[in-house]
């Protein structure tokens, strides 16, 4: 359950029916998600996070594919449930596999164990590894 009022677009205030509308033209959709409406109570935090997201999803040298698969990883390390289903929806819609999906799935469950064996032997870095 949400802990702030998810905002109808008729609840806006004038500052977040801003961000909204450049968040539909950016996205070229209607659909505006929860994320979006939950943070809509807070218009600066909503403009500094559109803000944020714009500029690092946005084009670059990595694919917008690789981005979402990116963002779906950390989202499974910090647990965020509401994150892995938008952005395995989003990899999914640019193109990524169930076969992606399942190898992205094993790499992050490899990387959280091995991550964790690391810590627990206090296991040092290599020089060659040190830049």
């Amino acid at each position: 359950m949400a802990t702030v009022k998810l905002l109808g677009d008729d609840e806006l205030s004038p500052e977040a029916r801003l961000i909204f509308e450049d968040i539909r033209a950016t996205r070229q959709t209607e659909f505006v998600n929860n994320f979006w409406r939950a943070l809509a109570n807070d218009p600066a935090t909503l403009k500094r996070t559109w803000e944020g997201v714009k500029e690092v999803m946005g084009p670059g040298q990595l694919s917008p594919r690789v981005k979402e698969m990116i963002y779906i990883a950390v989202s499974v390390a910090h647990g965020c449930d509401y994150c892995i289903h938008s952005h395995t929806a989003g990899a999914r819609a640019k193109g990524m596999t169930d076969e992606e999906y399942r190898e992205l799935l094993a790499i992050i469950g490899m990387a959280a164990e091995t991550n964790r064996l690391v810590a627990a032997l206090g296991v040092p870095v290599d020089d060659a590894f040190k830049s």
